[in-house]
């Protein structure tokens, strides 16, 4: 009789899962980077069920009230850390705001790398436009790195040509006698080009180039525009082979509200549906004395319905960027007896208003607006048409990509001096609360705004490429992780 050998075998002990991403973001100064580099993390999260932790890197020369509202609504899988301020006493006082930024991550990089270092299972970095200087530190600790750009694609358009046209282009592009044509993007004069290109002797210049030589080596760059808004500018960059890869995700606009200390919502609900135009040149913009008399009595001389949120008056168009508010009373400015005459039919609140609530109200029906790209997505999301009023950074090439590619908005004409006078001013509000030429912008905008929730809908065009996002995070976290074992480390990110 043959006795049975029993025999055992050892099952081996299935690996643990890999601990969830651990994404660092980090926007440069200013409210327009800020407020969609927020957005997309909270998508992330969603996207991730809320298995992943992102740590939200500000530098302290942009904190103010308004920055830090934005944090502070952030959820709990957000960390919100801020890096110590650099020393930045030794610049010049008319430095450009690009150079500024620049400089200000530029030398918070050593606490930048202290951050990460200390932080676990680091699996990308992603910047903003001006931040390409961070991927020296992802580049020390084998990081993915990843560009968020804040803007439209012609701008990311002009930052990836912008070497080419340096080479070829012998005088300030201002000065060209023909076109700037960009790969499926409406034509461009050259003065319309965005303001740190105009001089190209400037510092503010050779940071922009530095940057876009940079772009290059990104793995990703995440574009908060959609499909249906850039049709051209997007078929180009997302051509098969085109790197880095673009990832169209937008419209990402600020959610939620914001507690309304103004009463101006209260107001609205008091006007008619679609009467009121609303007035607000974003938290960096500011007019001149001059010109701000003139939209004054021009808004009167209209006749419409308003709401404008007033700034003081200053000689640099964007002196509000990093504060974005103002430190005078911005209503001692304007022109005497103009609150008492446009009583009734006329608010101003001053230096800030909950923008996304005033678009999003029914009785809103227009908006004049500097053509900041967070402030342009959210007119169209919210279906209102716009007259563009450029004043700094690519806010004039918005403003030609919204007149003459996605028509959705008009512009006023301004004089010889740069100051649009009072009768235009009447005119142009006039033409798009009551004339033919507003009643086109606004069923083409109303068209865009089903569009744009058709992209963020399930199945749409920026939901699948956000999905893809995510799904790329997730794969370089399982292969930090594979890595990480492989060397007999256990994840966490070393010098």
């Amino acid at each position: 009789m043959v006795t049975p050998t029993l025999t055992t075998t050892t099952m081996e002990t299935p690996p643990p899962p890999p601990p969830p991403p651990h994404i660092v973001i980090i926007p440069t100064p200013g409210m327009g980077h800020l407020i969609p580099l927020a957005e997309f993390a909270r998508r992330l999260t969603h996207l991730h069920h809320d298995n992943i932790s992102i740590t939200f890197t500000t530098l302290s020369s942009s904190s103010n009230k308004a920055e830090q509202t934005i944090l502070s609504s952030l959820p709990p899988s957000i960390t919100s850390l801020t890096l110590p301020p650099p020393s930045l006493s030794d610049l010049p006082s008319d430095l450009k705001i690009e150079s500024l930024i620049s400089l200000s991550l530029s030398r918070s990089l050593p606490s930048l790398r202290n951050v990460i270092s200390s932080l676990p299972n680091v699996s990308a970095i992603v910047v903003d436009l001006f931040g390409t200087d961070a991927f020296d530190v992802a580049e020390e600790f084998n990081i993915p790195k990843y560009i968020f750009f804040p803007s439209t694609a012609m701008t990311l358009s002009l930052f990836k040509h912008l070497l080419d046209l340096d080479r070829s282009v012998s005088c300030e592009y201002r000065d060209l006698p023909d076109p700037v044509r960009l790969p499926g993007c409406v034509p461009l004069r050259g003065s319309d080009l965005l303001d740190p290109v105009q001089d190209r002797t400037n510092d503010a210049y050779k940071w922009v180039l530095h940057h876009t030589k940079r772009y290059a080596v990104a793995d990703g760059i995440f574009l908060n525009s959609f499909e249906d808004l850039e049709p051209g500018p997007i078929r180009a960059l997302t051509e098969p082979g085109s790197k880095p890869t673009v990832y169209p995700i937008g419209p990402l606009v600020r959610t939620g509200g914001s507690e309304d200390s103004t009463g101006c919502l209260e107001w609205l609900d008091r006007q008619p549906s679609g009467s009121v135009l609303f007035v607000c040149f974003g938290s960096g913009g500011t007019l001149s004395l001059d010109q701000l008399t003139e939209l004054a009595v021009g808004l009167e001389m209209s006749g419409q319905r308003f709401l404008w949120v007033v700034k003081s008056p200053s000689k640099v168009s964007n002196s509000s960027f990093f504060s974005a508010a103002t430190s005078d009373d911005p209503m001692g400015f304007l022109p005497e007896g103009f609150v008492e005459r446009t009583k009734g039919r006329g608010m101003m609140v001053p230096s800030w208003a909950p923008q996304s609530q005033v678009l999003a109200h029914t009785s809103t029906g227009g908006f004049v607006s500097h053509c900041g790209w967070n402030s342009t997505l959210e007119s169209v999301v919210y279906g209102v048409p716009l007259i563009v009023w450029p004043l700094y950074a690519e806010q004039k090439m918005n403003a030609v990509n919204l007149i003459e590619g996605a028509k959705i908005a008009i512009r006023p004409t301004a004089g010889e001096d740069g100051v649009v006078r009072r009768e235009e001013v009447s005119r142009i509000v006039k033409a798009l609360m009551e004339g033919e030429e507003g009643m086109g912008v606004r069923s083409r905008v109303k068209e865009l705004q089903e569009r744009a929730k058709k992209a963020l809908s399930e199945g749409g065009s920026s939901c699948k490429a956000l999905s893809e996002v995510a799904l790329k995070l997730r794969q370089n976290n399982n292969n930090h992780n594979n890595n990480s074992v492989a060397n007999g480390v256990s994840g966490d990110v070393k010098h």
